[in-house]
């Protein structure tokens, strides 16, 4: 046993004199710097998304005013249209029927009327003249009573006349307003949506025809977080002041689904004064011009409103250490060790950089890149000499 001993000793003692004499090197750790940085204070601009869908300013629903068969579809879907120009047309010939009808009864009504004055006339001249005879002692007060009452009545009924007349003219412009609704016009310039009804069809008031997008204009219709309402709030806008501080924002851009931008830019028109208790937001609009007609009704995408931060800390992304519900940040002590600070930040959405809302002040230094391989306490900085040795 003493002697197994003794060449295991032998080995151990040659294996160490056989490494050192072919001069094998054991690595060694070098030191090496990380980067860093100095803060400062700078401006950011933020690209805040909303989910939106399109909506023309005008969207109209199409309805007839009158019951008919509809005779003759003047549009296709999709078609843009004028103002003024014909839609549909729904068969007119009850509809002149009836206009032919009130103008009958308007030309009775006016030879009745004209009967009443003439038979006023007669009325008066035989009152006035029985006034004369009366006061010539000639006839009665009957005489001249009876005939001041007949005048009354020639009088009472030129009235009724007349009321009749304009009872009839005004069944002339109904009908005649009637007989207009046969056509069907458009009301605004836009586009025409789905027309769910075929010639030949029986239509009334109920009936929807089409819908009319206006599209020279559209709406971008979407919802803001509470964060528009602080914002105005710290920045002490008024209720009175609402129009100003939404003709203050900046132009938001529109993306469709795809990821192509629309090329014309939009401007906030609406902010509602109501919070949706489900949801916590408010509903807005952003016009768009749209000149070309790219745009349609239900189009979906999203609104992007570009907020400016003025006076802020920024840094890099890397820096940010996730460590479950909180994010620390790497900071250089004076002698050149690093310590985990505790920081709230805000996403600035273009995926390189952070705004800072605590836990740093301008003038610290912080670890970026290789901010995940740092330890509490570790040594961050060395100068140039020492990191080469």
């Amino acid at each position: 046993m003493k002697r197994k001993k003794t060449i295991e000793l032998a080995f151990v003692f040659g294996l160490a004199f056989g490494l050192a004499s072919c001069s094998i090197d054991i690595p060694k750790e070098e030191p090496s710097s990380f980067e860093t940085m100095t803060l400062q204070k700078s401006d950011i601009e933020i690209p805040m998304k909303f989910s939106a869908k399109m909506k023309g300013q005008a969207d109209v629903t199409i309805s007839p005013q009158v019951s008919g068969q509809l005779m003759k579809i003047c549009v296709i879907e999709g078609e843009q249209v004028h103002r003024g120009q014909t839609l549909f047309i729904i068969d007119s010939r009850t509809a002149q029927h009836e206009v032919e009808s009130a103008n009958a009864n308007l030309q009775a009504a006016n030879a009745s009327l004209q009967a009443a004055i003439a038979q006023a006339n007669s009325a008066k001249l035989e009152y006035e003249s029985n006034k004369n005879l009366f006061e010539k002692k000639i006839v009665s007060s009957y005489m001249l009573e009876s005939s001041l009452n007949n005048y009354k009545q020639a009088q009472a009924a030129i009235s009724q006349a007349r009321a009749s007349v304009t009872q009839a003219q005004a069944a002339v412009s109904r009908a005649k307003v009637n007989l207009g609704f046969c056509t069907i016009t458009s009301p605004v310039e836009g586009v025409v949506g789905e027309i769910p009804v075929r010639g030949g069809d029986q239509v009334s008031p109920m009936t929807q025809l089409t819908i009319l997008s206006g599209n020279t204009t559209m709406d971008a219709e979407f919802s803001v977080t509470e964060g528009i309402i602080e914002g105005q709030v710290e920045s002490g806008v008024k209720a009175s002041d609402k129009d100003k501080y939404i003709a203050s924002l900046p132009p938001v851009t529109f993306f469709m689904k795809n990821g192509t931008e629309y090329p014309h830019k939009g401007r906030i028109t609406s902010l509602t004064g109501v919070v949706d208790a489900a949801t916590g937001s408010l509903a807005c609009k952003a016009s768009f011009p749209n000149p070309d007609g790219h745009l349609f009704s239900g189009v979906q995408g999203t609104v992007v409103l570009p907020v400016h931060h003025e006076d802020v800390i920024v840094i890099p992304q890397n820096a940010v250490v996730r460590l479950q519900d909180k994010s620390l940040v790497y900071k250089v002590r004076p002698d050149s060790t690093a310590t985990a600070v505790t920081v709230t930040v805000t996403n600035t959405g273009n995926g390189k950089d952070v705004i800072v809302n605590s836990g740093l002040n301008v003038g610290d230094r912080i670890v970026t890149d290789g901010a995940n391989n740092v330890q509490e306490g570790q040594r961050v900085l060395y100068p140039p000499k020492e990191a080469n040795k």
